[in-house]
């Protein structure tokens, strides 16, 4: 489960830190992070059963596969992501679990799956990125995740999807948002940009964060269309259902089924 990009620098890193740094980041974005990632693993159970195959997709450092493997100890997970910095969380947070494997994979790369040690899976999950993604790779990429999925398996994502049609109201919820992080900024909440100065001067993820920032730029915006896009693009490529099964003034969590 472990590569040569990280051996070298593993020894002595607080994953666990690294970890609560991560979920105290997002959460700073996302105080209902914890409400998706609950609706998400009720889905599955109630769809898939409790001791799944899972594609974290996207995956980051692991905290959908975290909370997963928490929930149902007799899941297993694979993890696929391209950032070196989360990934060396990753690898690091779920060193020696047997139920956990992580790739290192490019998304937009039409070759990605071949990478993956299994052909299907029970469910693929993901959340809050891939907004980064533009209308038509997102919808090439789900195209693949249909693939992907067995008969009768789901898809989860939850992100930021935003429907143009409401232009006050999202405004409105923006602008309240923005002034409750603010609020938490003065309690000392890191924003994205401090957590990755952190860990850039941080002895064990400075050569990844350096790498990871060579890849992506400073940050990459994708498209953000709206829940109904998602659900109609999904059963264009192949899910048989797809619709909410929870959202937030700003986010939505999609669920197709196969």
């Amino acid at each position: 489960m472990t590569d040569t990009s990280t051996n070298t620098t593993a020894a002595g890193a607080d994953w666990r830190a690294w970890q609560e740094s991560w979920d105290r980041q997002q959460e700073w974005y996302m105080p209902d992070r914890e409400d998706r990632f609950r609706i998400m693993l009720d889905m599955v159970e109630a769809l898939v059963g409790t001791a799944p195959r899972v594609l974290d997709l996207a995956c980051g450092t692991g905290s959908i596969t975290a909370r997963l493997l928490a929930r149902f100890p007799e899941a297993t997970s694979t993890g696929v992501d391209l950032d070196p910095a989360l990934l060396a969380i990753a690898r690091g947070t779920f060193e020696g679990d047997e139920r956990v494997s992580f790739v290192t994979a490019d998304l937009k790369d039409p070759d990605w799956p071949a990478k993956l040690p299994y052909d299907s899976y029970d469910a693929v999950l993901t959340a809050t990125a891939l907004h980064w993604l533009h209308s038509d790779p997102l919808a090439a990429l789900y195209g693949q995740v249909a693939e992907l999925v067995r008969d009768g398996g789901v898809f989860m994502n939850a992100d930021h999807m935003i429907d143009e049609t409401t232009p006050r109201i999202n405004a409105a919820e923006r602008a309240q948002r923005h002034a409750r992080m603010d609020q938490a900024k003065q309690g000392g909440a890191l924003d994205w940009a401090e957590w990755w100065q952190v860990a850039a001067a941080d002895p064990v993820l400075a050569g990844p964060t350096a790498r990871r920032f060579e890849i992506y730029g400073e940050h990459a915006d994708g498209d953000m269309p709206s829940a109904a896009w998602h659900a109609r693009v999904l059963r264009e490529k192949g899910f048989a259902e797809a619709r909410p099964v929870w959202c937030s003034p700003s986010d939505t969590l999609l669920l197709a089924v196969k």
